[in-house]
């Protein structure tokens, strides 16, 4: 079977395309972390470590994701490995239309998971409990959808910069001229949590639909897999309920701590502001109020953020500012329309194509956490919040 075939040639690389040597080749590689776990969640998803979906299922949602975000070189891949697993040309072709009730179920999910993820609520988990998928194997398709939805932007932007072409040399580091508006006064320390249309900046709360993983009962794999992500994962259900796929958790946790810690780049705010544009515009109550609080920790300021929950379209405090948040939502929402032109809007204000990795990188990753927390659960909001 050809590299291809086994995923054991990096995925992305292929799906772009970039070949070695080329520049945006080796700006991926300036993200080490990122590149390892990426390819590493795409072999996970369609090896032996995923319990409850047979490949075969998993390769159709994958082609069926890919088709729905017109990401046709994707689509061309998946298509290739679906044939050559002895799949028959016509089953692939009329896959939207399957017959099978399991699989017309699992697509059903995806459909939805990928195109209205805001829609995803306990009937459609207790559908795929009605179908006989266990927690395991639930927790297994939320995944590999959300981590598609990553795959599919993450490449997009890619394409966007290729076709923009060599940019001016990278700076290690952005000036901060540029990454805070100056006339700004900083906020009070204090300032009370805003509530807009639905969101807030208040702490929130995350209650499960699908029981997670209890602690006691957890194989050291899973522990391994929930304390990759931080020091305090244990007390999630959220990470334990993930932890019912250790692998796939492991490299997730990976790629987001170095998409959203890794030293140079863009700055912390502005991923933070790119994870909460996305997560607004999903409608993902629980990410945005956790990574806007994060943008107002680091920025010290949250007129931004008001703009957001208010009206997404134009937001932005400086023309910096509204174009990260102009491309963040493109990509988020249309990722297939994306473009060389977007690319050159980012660097006409400043940033970088290290910057602009880094946004595509913050951006993605959020069209992959807000699947989850809105697909597996639901936010709680305190009593606090509420009156």
């Amino acid at each position: 079977m050809s590299e291809l075939l086994t995923f054991d040639t990096d995925f992305i690389d292929q799906a772009v395309p970039l070949a070695a040597g080329q520049p945006l080749h080796v700006l991926r590689r300036e993200r080490p972390k990122i590149v390892a776990a990426t390819q590493a969640s795409q072999q996970a998803m369609f090896g032996d470590a995923v319990s409850g979906l047979t490949r075969r299922e998993r390769l159709a949602v994958a082609l069926h994701v890919s088709r729905l975000g017109q990401a046709t070189r994707l689509a061309g891949l998946y298509e290739q490995v679906l044939l050559a697993d002895g799949a028959e040309p016509g089953w692939v072709e009329t896959l939207a239309h399957t017959a099978e009730p399991r699989l017309r179920t699992l697509l059903h999910f995806a459909t939805t998971l990928t195109l209205r993820p805001i829609e995803g609520d306990r009937q459609a988990i207790e559908t795929l409990q009605a179908a006989g998928l266990t927690p395991a194997t639930t927790v297994a398709l939320a995944q590999l959808v959300a981590y598609l939805s990553y795959q599919l932007r993450l490449v997009a932007g890619l394409q966007a910069l290729a076709a923009a072409g060599p940019a001016s040399e990278l700076r290690s580091e952005p000036p901060q001229a540029l990454n805070t508006p100056q006339t700004v006064t900083a906020q009070p320390a204090q300032a009370p949590a805003l509530r807009i249309n639905g969101f807030t900046t208040a702490t929130l709360g995350w209650a499960p639909w699908v029981p997670p993983v209890e602690i006691d009962q957890a194989s050291p794999e899973q522990l391994a897999a929930i304390d990759a992500m931080s020091s305090t994962a244990r007390q999630s259900t959220y990470f334990r309920l993930l932890a019912h796929q250790p692998a796939l958790l492991l490299q997730r946790s990976i790629a987001f701590n170095a998409i959203m810690f890794a030293p140079g780049g863009l700055s912390r705010a502005e991923r933070e502001l790119g994870a909460t544009v996305e997560s607004r515009l999903n409608g993902c109550v629980y990410c945005t109020a956790v990574h806007a609080q994060r943008f107002e920790q680091l920025s010290k300021r949250n007129d931004v953020l008001r703009q957001l929950f208010e009206q997404p379209e134009g937001a932005g405090t400086t023309p910096r500012e509204r174009a990260l948040v102009a491309f963040s939502a493109q990509l988020g929402l249309q990722p297939e329309t994306l473009g060389a032109a977007d690319v050159h809007a980012l660097r006409a204000t400043g940033l970088d194509d290290r910057e602009v990795l880094d946004l595509i990188h913050a951006v993605a990753l959020f069209a992959w956490a807000n699947r989850l927390m809105l697909n597996l659960g639901e936010a709680v909001w305190p009593r606090e919040a509420l009156a």
